[in-house]
């Protein structure tokens, strides 16, 4: 009787465990600390956080991709690099408020993302730096899993703003967008 009822114990044990279907996050691109992940058609980007003490941060921020936000924000990030806008541009994305910085560092542009946590000026991460190569890297321009989410080539800026995803800009790039930057 005790081993029957040990065994009717094992088995009630394991028919409590149900085996879930495992959606996982698939990378886009990723360049040291800077990641671009999508999970359906939701976008993530997750950085480590250099505003914090402990670099065992990671911090992220995601948005849909309506309207080809992504392609969109890419646009916006590489026309910065040909163009520096004086000021941040600021994005606001469902969660969170976003801003892009450039600035030259040796002699290089790079942008760094500054994230405002849940919208609250008090809460802010920083990335690391990017170059030109390192933004591609993220969004998938070097291994081509930019197809995931590039379904309109020529896209313009404006899919950023209309989107909803990211409504808000203090800045934009110059208008000498079209030109190719120099490597």
């Amino acid at each position: 009787i005790i081993l029957l009822l040990t065994c009717m114990f094992g088995i009630s044990v394991f028919s409590q465990i149900k085996v879930l279907k495992n959606e996982s996050l698939v990378e886009i691109g990723k360049d040291n600390s800077v990641g671009l992940y999508k999970k359906e058609d939701k976008y993530t980007v997750n950085y480590q956080d250099l505003n914090t003490s402990n670099l065992n941060t990671i911090r992220a921020f995601s948005f849909q991709n309506l309207n080809g936000d992504v392609s969109g924000l890419y646009k916006l990030i590489t026309d910065g690099f040909i163009s520096a806008p004086e000021e941040n541009i600021v994005l606001e994305l469902p969660n969170d408020i976003i801003e892009l910085h450039y600035e030259r560092n040796y002699g290089q542009p790079t942008v760094q993302f500054i994230q405002y946590i849940n919208k609250n000026r008090k809460y802010v991460g920083k990335s690391q730096f990017l170059t030109q190569k390192q933004v591609d890297k993220v969004f998938g321009r070097t291994n081509g899993k930019y197809t995931m989410y590039d379904k309109a080539p020529t896209l313009n800026q404006e899919g950023v703003k209309k989107g909803g995803a990211s409504t808000a800009s203090t800045a934009t790039p110059a208008s000498g967008a079209k030109k190719k930057a120099k490597k």
